[in-house]
């Protein structure tokens, strides 16, 4: 076998290194295609590891996932790498439109915040194009559900006043995901209920 030729040059890439512990540069030493992949021999230029990358590209899943668009839904099946890590509060598109993960099912309805594309069950995810804020009116002893649509980047803060089929109404609490608040303001994408009180005429 000749040696290394004038005309040849040595192929770099970076990966990690099993001796570093890290991202390092590696020289290519070798390729043997495997099937629709490829088995590549390298060798880290920090330490002179060499080592062997099986490189495979992933399958792919169709994840049942529920969308909800105000107060609609529908039964979709979204593609995904079965390798790809998935999470609670990724964004993806389809028709046109955003969508927020917001609950993630493994096995026996397990629900987790992050894992494989291939270990997902179910997931559900919200149109992040509108938001739906639900709210509670409460007027003396008598309290009532209701909800609006708007967008998920508009801000209401406790205290403002909104007029509500025709009445004024002050909000007093905005509970999100981390609890209730009497002060401050959320965007919509953030608010899981607004509770507000009748604005009494003095």
């Amino acid at each position: 076998m000749g040696g290394v030729g004038d005309d040849d040059e040595i192929i770099a890439d970076v990966t990690k290194c099993p001796r570093c512990l890290g991202m390092t540069e590696h020289e290519i030493l070798k390729r043997v295609s495997k099937g629709k992949g490829e088995d590549i021999l390298v060798r880290c230029f920090e330490c002179s590891e060499v080592h062997l990358l099986n490189l495979r590209p992933s399958s792919s899943v169709s994840i049942k996932t529920t969308l909800s668009d105000g107060s609609e839904s529908s039964l979709v099946f979204v593609e995904s790498d079965s390798s790809e890590v998935i999470s609670v509060g990724n964004l993806f598109e389809r028709d046109d439109s955003f969508w927020s993960i917001t609950r993630i099912e493994i096995g026996d309805k397990m629900s987790v915040k992050s894992c494989k594309a291939e270990q997902i069950v179910s997931m559900w995810a919200v149109n992040k194009n509108k938001c739906t804020v639900k709210i509670t009116l409460t007027d003396g002893e008598n309290s009532t559900a209701s909800a609006i649509d708007c967008d998920p980047e508009k801000e209401f803060s406790c205290g403002t006043v909104m007029k509500i089929d025709g009445r004024r109404w002050r909000i007093r609490a905005i509970h999100t995901g981390e609890g209730r608040t009497l002060r401050g303001k959320r965007v919509a994408a953030d608010i899981r209920r607004m509770y507000l009180h009748p604005v009494v005429k003095s």
